[in-house]
Formats: C-alpha cells, sequence, structure tokens
C-alpha cells in the first residue's frame, strides 16, 4: 500500500513571539518602517546565559576577532559575536515577501544602510548607547539512526542580528546572517557561505532547533536543558497556557480527534493524558510533536524532501528549516532522496515521518527528567539536585509512557492533516474512509509505476473538466495530459495499458468529486479554482536552482534571481508578467536526464 510512502516553506525566521507593545500608528504600520525604526530586541541572550569568556557585549567587542573563533563552550547558551566585515559587498536579491513580514517599507533594501547592515558591516549596538549586540547560537547534533550525540559543535555559519516584531501584526522574527564568518561553534573552514550555497541554502534561526537541547543534556547540564525548555514555551511560543491540554480519550483508545485538543490550561496544573499525570513540561513536548506532525505531513502531501533531518534541522516550531540538498519530487519515488550522501536512504521522501519522529523521541530524552518528574518538577530539592535514586524508577516509567503517548499522538495529527492536505489537492470538500485506499494510495502507486511527475499530475487535473470524464474513451484520451512529452515510463506498460490505467482513477475521482460538488452548472469552475490554489504551477524544483546557480555565478546574470524568487513567492499563478518563455519552460516538463537531481550537504 502506498501509504508506506507517507509515514513509514523559507522566509527569514517566522516566529510568532512576544507581546512588544507597537509604538507606531497605523498609518506608519500600513507604510512600512525604514530599518532604524524597526523594534529591535534580545529576548533569546537576555533571557539565557551566555558564554561565560566573553559574558557581555563590551566583552566581546573588546576581544579580537581570532578570539572568537572554534573552541569548545559549556554553560552557555549562545556567543557575543560581531560579524566579519565584507568588503565592496554586493546585494544580489531580496524577498518581498520577507520584507513585508518583517514591516519594512518598499525600496528601504535599497538604502545604504540595509546593505551595511544585511553585509556584516553594521549593527546596532555601540559602547556609548548598548543597543543589540550579535549572537551566535551554541548547539550539538544527533544523527538519525544513531544513538550517540557529538561534543563537536555542528557547522554553524549563522550570527543572529537582531529579533525584531512587525508592529502591525505582532509577529517577533529574528534577523540572522548565514556565512557571516567564523564562530566558537564554527567546527571548520571561514565560516563564510559561497554563492552557490547562498543561492540553493535556505536558513532561517537556530534558536528553537532540537539540537538547542542535545549538547546540554549530553553534558549532564540539567540546569540549561530547563532553562531552554522554560524558555521555548514562554517566549517562542504563547506561554504555557497556550499548550495543550489533556485529550479525552480512554487509556487504551487509539485518538483520534486530536487535531484541536483544549488549551488555555495554566502552567501549573498537572492533566492526565491517557492515564497519566502531566505536567507543563510534558505538555510543552506534545506541543512540539504536533507541530512536526502538520509539517512533516505537509512535506508529504506536497512531495518535498529536506535531505538531511538530523537533529539540528528540526525545529521545536515545526518549521521547515536549513535546506542544503533539500528537493521537490519530480517523478514519483517514494525512495528518493536528494542527498548523494544518503547511501542507506534514511533522509529518503519514504522515511521522513519515521525519521522526524525519531527526533522527537530523542528531544522526549532531553526533556526526559523534565517530563518523567511529573507534580514533583518544582520541588526545591528536584530542581537543585535532580531525581533521587529511589524515585527513578517510577520517573522513567512515565516518561516512556508519556513519549509513548505522544507517538501516538503524532502519528493521529500526521495523518488528519496528510488526509486534509490530499483531500484539498484533489478538489475534496469532505473526506469520507475509503479514499485513502481508493484515491490516495492508487493515485501514488500509479505515479509510481507510471514514472509520472507528482506536483504536475495535480496541477493539470485541476484543469480538466468533470464533463470529459464521462465516458471510459473520455477519460483515455484526457489520460495523456499527465505523461512526459517523452511519453510514459514504467516497466510493462504500453501506451493503451498506461491510459487505461490512469482511466481508472479519474472514474474512481470523477465520482468523488460528483458527491461533492453537484452537477450545478457553475459547479465545477469553482472545484477548479478551488484546486488550483491549492496546486502551485511553479515548484522550485532541482533543475530550475542548477541553471540559475549557472546563469549568476558563470554569466553574471542577476535578473534571473528576483524573476525565479518573484515565481517562489506566487507559486499559484498562471503566469508572472516577466519572461513568458521562461516561466512556461520552468513549469513545463522537467528535462529527462535532470529528474531526481541530487546533492551534497554543502551545495
Amino acid at each position: 500500500m502506498s501509504f508506506r510512502a507517507a509515514f513509514s516553506q523559507s522566509q527569514i525566521l517566522r516566529s510568532r513571539l512576544g507581546k512588544m507593545a507597537s509604538q507606531f500608528s497605523k498609518a506608519d504600520m500600513g507604510a512600512g518602517l525604514s530599518l532604524a525604526e524597526l523594534p529591535k530586541s534580545n529576548v533569546f541572550t537576555s533571557k539565557l546565559p551566555p558564554d561565560p569568556a566573553f559574558d557581555t557585549p563590551e566583552a566581546s567587542h573588546k576581544a579580537q576577532r581570532e578570539r572568537l573563533y572554534p573552541r569548545t563552550v559549556k554553560g552557555a547558551a549562545f556567543t557575543f559575536v560581531r560579524p566579519e566585515t565584507t568588503e565592496d559587498p554586493e546585494l544580489l536579491g531580496v524577498s518581498p515577501r520577507a520584507m513585508k513580514d518583517l514591516g519594512l517599507k518598499p525600496g528601504e533594501e535599497n538604502t545604504a544602510q540595509f546593505k551595511a547592515v544585511v553585509a556584516g558591516n553594521e549593527f546596532y549596538w555601540d559602547e556609548e548607547n548598548g543597543g543589540v549586540y550579535p549572537w551566535a547560537q551554541c548547539y550539538g547534533v544527533v544523527l538519525a539512526f544513531r544513538h550517540e550525540g557529538t561534543e563537536a559543535e555542528h557547522q554553524q555559519r549563522a550570527i543572529s542580528l537582531f529579533e525584531s516584531t512587525n508592529p502591525s501584526t505582532n509577529v517577533r522574527y529574528e534577523v540572522q546572517l548565514k556565512g557571516a564568518g567564523r564562530t566558537p561553534y564554527s567546527r571548520f573552514a571561514d565560516g563564510k557561505a559561497v554563492l552557490r550555497s547562498s543561492i540553493h541554502v535556505v536558513a532561517i534561526s537556530n534558536t528553537c532547533i532540537f539540537g538547542t537541547f542535545d549538547l546540554p543534556h549530553s553534558r549532564g547540564d540539567r540546569n540549561m536543558v530547563r532553562k531552554l525548555a522554560t524558555y521555548v514555551a514562554e517566549d517562542v511560543f504563547n506561554g504555557w497556557e497556550s499548550l495543550p491540554g489533556a485529550v479525552s480519550v480512554g487509556k487504551d483508545q487509539q485518538a483520534d480527534s486530536v487535531e484541536d485538543p483544549p488549551r488555555g490550561l495554566l502552567g501549573d496544573k498537572i492533566q492526565d493524558h491517557h492515564g497519566v499525570e502531566e505536567n507543563r513540561f510534558a505538555r510543552l513536548y506534545r506541543e512540539i510533536a504536533r507541530r512536526n506532525a502538520k509539517t512533516v505531513a505537509a512535506w508529504q502531501a506536497y512531495g518535498f524532501m529536506n535531505g538531511v533531518l538530523n537533529t539540528d534541522n528540526t525545529s521545536v516550531y515545526g518549521l521547515s528549516l536549513d535546506y542544503g540538498p533539500f528537493a521537490f519530487m519530480d517523478n514519483f519515488d517514494p525512495q528518493y532522496t536528494p542527498n548523494h550522501d544518503d547511501h542507506m536512504l534514511r533522509y529518503s521522501y519514504k522515511n521522513q515521518p519515521s525519521v522526524i519522529w525519531w527526533n522527537l523521541v530523542r528531544l522526549g530524552e532531553c526533556l526526559g527528567e523534565l517530563i518523567g518528574a511529573g507534580p514533583q518538577v518544582d520541588d526545591e530539592n528536584f530542581v537543585k539536585q535532580g531525581v533521587t535514586e529511589d524515585a527513578a524508577p517510577a520517573l522513567i516509567k512515565r516518561a516512556e509512557t508519556i513519549i509513548e503517548r505522544t507517538g501516538d499522538e503524532y502519528r493521529t495529527v500526521f495523518l488528519n492533516q496528510y488526509k486534509c492536505l490530499m483531500s484539498k489537492r484533489l478538489g475534496l470538500r469532505t473526506q469520507k474512509e475509503s479514499d485513502f485506499q481508493e484515491l490516495y494510495s492508487e493515485l501514488l502507486d500509479t505515479l509510481e509505476a507510471l514514472e509520472l511527475d507528482f506536483n504536475h499530475f495535480f496541477r493539470r487535473l485541476s484543469s480538466v473538466p468533470i464533463v470529459d470524464l464521462e465516458t471510459e474513451a473520455g477519460r483515455k484520451d484526457i489520460a495523456h495530459i499527465f505523461f512526459h512529452i517523452e511519453g510514459h515510463g514504467g516497466i510493462g506498460y504500453t501506451e493503451d495499458s498506461a491510459r487505461e490505467r490512469i482511466a481508472k482513477w479519474l472514474d474512481r475521482w470523477r465520482q468523488r468529486v460528483l458527491e461533492d460538488w453537484g452537477t450545478e452548472a457553475d459547479a465545477d469552475i469553482k472545484r477548479q479554482e478551488a484546486m488550483k490554489k491549492v496546486n502551485p504551477k511553479f515548484v522550485p524544483r532541482g533543475w530550475i536552482l542548477e541553471e540559475v546557480i549557472e546563469r549568476v555565478e558563470r554569466r553574471g546574470d542577476r535578473d534571473i534571481l528576483g524573476r525565479v524568487m518573484n515565481m517562489a513567492l506566487n507559486p499559484f499563478n498562471e503566469e508572472w508578467g516577466l519572461n513568458r518563455e521562461e516561466e512556461e519552460r520552468f513549469c513545463g516538463d522537467v528535462p529527462r536526464f535532470q529528474r531526481a537531481m541530487m546533492c551534497s550537504c554543502s551545495s
């Protein structure tokens, strides 16, 4: 069954934090702000412990840059460190969506200050007036399917400049430079990013990755783990009261209605989840699991692969992040991995839900003492000294039970979200139990057997009129639109048998669409419009990124970046009005020998 393929998107940091009050009028907010006017904060560095060797911005600023190079840092969440300056920087491209999210006014990217800040030549701190001093975060990594952490801090090329809350949306972001020079956590090389990887890699902040917990946990730093968990609940999420409450199901029942559990519970209350006492840290763990379940469901529904799903590339916020060898599916192949170093296929499409859960178990181990403590989590002796030998068995049992039950919840949330997204992609307004096997699984099996393009199938299906599928002859005639230019693939299929298999699936789909939409005159037009809003025409595939990189690096074609960025930010458009021939080529058939491309982590 093809469900084995389902269970076996990024701008600067999107982090719904804080409640910073705006000092600007609505008129100011609508027009956007300059970079200087943008409200700036440093909640992360104000609430968590710094590198003891440079415990203040002043200490770091006075130090020679070389003293901030790689070394072991303990008892700290970050190090104050300024970016390395850049001579004669060139600004290649700016995302208008990111500018809007931050609350910056149009055209601000053309100012000298903007260019100086994003080049790492200026930041918002000085010895006389203070401000926000840049920092690099300390974290480790646990590799998937290996059970040991690492004391060697991961290659870290990111330096955070400041946090900023958009005054009109009250959403807080972290503005970060990647490739801004060496930090104590840069394991090798010079901490810089070459042009190729800058185009190919999309990164967000490391503030909330699982790897943030891995390093202190591996060192037995209980106090740091607790501080980090508290920071995530209070400052990354919207407070302890926003976390999920108990799910009302019996101890032996599968949780099948956990999509939106009750919230608004006080942080210090103990809740009963499946017969096990939960404290606020257990509810924090469940919230993180739920968020990641929804994210990986979206990956599976849209054929996206991260390529390197270690714990340092998994977010407590449930964000996709740090894309190195990432890819969107071309021909549907559940075994496909875009990482050419992944010989065991551990990060393949079909394994992503399992790998994310593996990472969540590692996070559960990091939080295990807090989760397992139950109602004793705030007892003075426990906070200072940890669990006693006598209490350890009960604590371990409680933690293991909560992690196991959270696994059930993770799977259920994943399935619910996956079914919801797939139903929308297929233009359905309701869900039936039979849809899973007869539509989702059968479609994936067909795409795999005939070697058909995953995302093209959904977009082209969006334009198929139901009236054209009333007869078997009509369905067979339509089937060819899903083939590649050179025809279908797959072993053992003729042109006619391939059309016949697609036609059978189209008949089942037609019946479900009629059930949901009826036969009114404009119903099918509305269905097509709804499908085109969720099935992108443009997908930033590997072959397109390779061409962009080649044109920028070797031909000096800077304009291609803006055009492709515009397409990526508006993927559901029919056209973009910039270069029609290029747009249609990028949205058309993937060149035969450029399908299922692979690259390395540093590409």
